[in-house]
């Protein structure tokens, strides 16, 4: 018993747990608490049904990319392959936040060591944002996953004096998490620029230069390492067209009207948000010896991450979690600092509020939330109530799945045209008979009438049109193929004929 425990300790060493006080054990009780009604959510919520899907593809012996296809890195995906269903997907992602608001507390005391009040503020504040579903942190997304990266990277690098081993591997963290999201790629250069910004560059210029190329290096690794995993795949094109160049169209691809516009009109607000950044950063260095490190690193951070949140110029609240380490510590300060910097705090904080305000970011309610979970575990509505509480369609698209389930086999290919399409898939186990699961994929990196002589190349056991979706292409198919068998909620299924 006691080597069992000798042995816990040693992992608990390695992945940086420390002796967690009671305060702190009570805060990730109330986390999990937090988070059982999202173990109960219904199969609706869009980006994890298509991660869903892409893990069962995975399951079923598919190649990421070439054979399924989604636009993000790989390992969101494998959590969903190993994890096989939504409710263990929650129940995974629930550890992981666990795991990294013991890790975000590490690192507080790093910053404030004497400052007890700090450590419980900002470890509070990260964990409600991570956690409410005001930011999404009730749904599985890729911010959230590789937050925890970028967090123990950090922690790895300032917790203790800088070794080559220590850099190297907090760049492979920092690679790990870009696995996860593109956008975490932007928390690299934050470690950098810390270092020019507090470090003696004439004294120092060669030890920052070799951390640098060091970091880069095990930044690269996991990245490189996809790279030949995915060559020997016979996917290599595939992957590095969807996990890396697509994502420069996204973009401005929620200003797709400006995709005519020279480079220079087009990228201005991206060029605008960087200028913002060098600024910043130029202002913190020309003040840097008045200014604490941890200060610093704290605006440096911030203006870095909000770079990476407002990439896409997309309002999804879930994208703002990138910056909320950064801005609990700020809010840490803002309370109990007693010194110039708690004044000084306000400019940042003005900075990173004012980007959910200016992108018009939506904010989901908290309250009807756990209100809706309550009456439904008391039984004061029904399962059906509940699941439409979350979409007018999910009942629907349960009822498509067990019809599913009961008349085919799991190797049997559905096509359906609905924007709903990835939850019946992950629902009824099943795959469509093309690599795009949703149809935004189709509108985005493929077309209609190209994904219609797929179809009828290999004709899928069933297709599945709902209202307000038709698909006109793939009528000739239907009409000398396929004949109506079931009505579902207004959803027209379709039968492959012998």
């Amino acid at each position: 018993m006691k080597s069992t425990w000798q042995k816990l300790h040693k992992i608990g060493d390695v992945l940086h747990l420390p002796n967690i006080p009671n305060w702190l054990c009570g805060l990730l009780f109330l986390i999990l608490v937090l988070r059982i009604p999202s173990f109960f959510e219904p199969y609706y919520y869009g980006d994890e049904m298509v991660y869903l899907t892409m893990g069962q593809g995975v399951r079923q012996g598919l190649t990421l990319y070439k054979d399924v296809h989604d636009n993000k890195p790989p390992l969101l995906y494998l959590t969903a392959a190993v994890t096989d269903n939504l409710f263990w997907f929650k129940v995974a992602l629930a550890f992981w936040m666990i795991v990294s608001t013991v890790w975000f507390y590490k690192l507080s005391k790093t910053f404030f060591e004497r400052n007890e009040g700090a450590q419980k503020i900002s470890t509070i504040i990260f964990a409600a944002l991570t956690t409410l579903p005001l930011l999404e942190g009730n749904t599985v997304n890729s911010e959230l996953f590789m937050i925890g990266f970028t967090i123990l990277a950090f922690l790895i690098l300032l917790e203790r004096g800088l070794t080559a081993k220590r850099v190297f591997l907090a760049g492979i963290f920092l690679g790990l998490g870009t696995l996860f999201k593109i956008p975490a790629a932007f928390d690299a250069p934050i470690i950098v620029a810390y270092w020019l910004i507090t470090g003696d560059i004439k004294k120092e210029w060669k030890n920052i230069i070799k951390n640098t190329i060091i970091l880069i290096l095990g930044f690269a690794l996991p990245i490189l390492l996809t790279f030949i995993w995915y060559y020997f795949a016979g996917s290599l094109p595939e992957y590095i067209k969807a996990a890396y160049l697509q994502n420069v169209g996204y973009l401005s691809s929620f200003r797709p009207g400006d995709v005519q516009k020279p480079f220079i009109v087009r990228n201005a607000p991206l060029l605008t948000r960087a200028l913002v950044v060098l600024i910043g950063s130029v202002v913190v260095w020309l003040f840097r010896k008045k200014l604490s490190k941890k200060f610093i690193l704290f605006v440096i951070w911030t203006l870095f991450a909000l770079f990476a949140v407002t990439l896409s110029e997309r309002p999804y609240p879930h994208y703002f979690i990138q910056a909320v380490a950064p801005i609990s510590f700020l809010l840490a300060m803002f309370f109990t600092d007693k010194s110039v910097e708690q004044s000084l705090v306000v400019i940042p904080l003005m900075v990173a509020f004012a980007v959910p305000v200016f992108y018009k970011f939506y904010l989901y309610p908290t309250a009807s939330y756990y209100a809706r979970f309550i009456n439904f575990a008391t039984h004061k509505i029904s399962k059906d109530q509940y699941f439409s509480g979350f979409s007018s369609t999910t009942n629907r698209n349960y009822k498509i799945a067990v019809f599913l389930s009961q008349s085919s086999h799991k190797t049997d290919r559905v096509f359906m045209w609905d924007p709903d399409s990835a939850a019946v898939y992950a629902l009824a186990g099943r795959l469509p008979p093309i690599k795009y699961v949703v149809p935004y994929h189709v509108s985005d990196f493929s077309s209609r009438s190209e994904v219609a002589k797929q179809v009828s190349v290999n004709p899928p056991k069933f297709i599945i049109l709902t209202p307000g979706n038709t698909y006109p292409e793939l009528a000739p198919l239907i009409t000398n193929k396929y004949i109506l068998i079931q009505q579902i909620d207004g959803a027209n299924i379709y039968s492959l004929l012998p």
